[in-house]
């Protein structure tokens, strides 16, 4: 099955300690206080339960990209 790669944005900083929760993503700090989680998806179900996660840590999303 191939993986589609997406773009998560949220508001705020997070710290690099966040990468053992969203485990494979690369997260990356704008200076405009925006950060960016960037990784492997391997299907809906799965960005579903990526974006459920978010919410659920109440972390403002800005924006979801395809790459």
């Amino acid at each position: 099955m191939t993986k589609t790669t997406y773009q998560i944005k949220l508001e705020g900083h997070l710290s690099p300690l966040w990468e053992a929760e969203f485990e494979g993503f690369t997260i990356t700090q704008a200076e405009d206080g925006i950060t960016c989680l960037t990784g492997p998806v391997i299907d809906q179900a799965a960005l579903h339960g990526l974006l459920r996660k978010i919410r659920d840590l109440s972390l403002p999303l800005v924006s979801v990209i395809r790459l």
